[in-house]
């Protein structure tokens, strides 16, 4: 019982230290920064550096990955991001992006269109995406 405690434990913060992939089309030629993506992800900015439009994709609040993308790539909390948001829907200044349940459904989404942009982990990667960016 106690090797498997300790086998759990290993494993779930090996799953907290995953790698995330942020991901687009194999035919997005655009390149990103750390500080466009943030961007992206707060509204600020709607299109990838080749004028092309840009749609960030979320996983739902509770996928463990959500809140390391938040803290990694936004430099905020899941509770301050939600609280930004809120902010910005309830003065009809923004819409926050789209949420999803799974990486096998953000790797679906970006592989079908475009302007998708999404994060998953870094061991979900499939040939159907470009990874733009990786965040230790």
């Amino acid at each position: 019982m106690k090797t498997l405690l300790i086998a759990g434990s290993l494993l779930l913060s090996f799953t907290a230290e995953a790698a995330i992939a942020i991901v687009v089309h194999p035919s997005n030629q655009t390149s990103l920064t750390q500080e466009d993506l943030a961007r992206l992800y707060t509204g600020k900015l709607s299109a990838f550096s080749d004028g092309s439009s840009a749609v960030p994709v979320n996983l739902e609040n509770t996928v463990p990955l959500r809140s390391e993308f938040d803290q990694k790539a936004l430099g905020r909390s899941s509770s301050q991001v939600k609280a930004f948001w809120s902010k910005l829907v309830f003065t009809g200044k923004g819409t926050p992006p789209k949420e999803v349940a799974s990486d096998n459904e953000v790797l679906a989404l970006v592989a079908n269109n475009p302007n998708i942009i999404g994060y998953v982990s870094a061991n979900a990667v499939s040939d159907n995406v470009k990874v733009l960016l990786t965040l230790e």
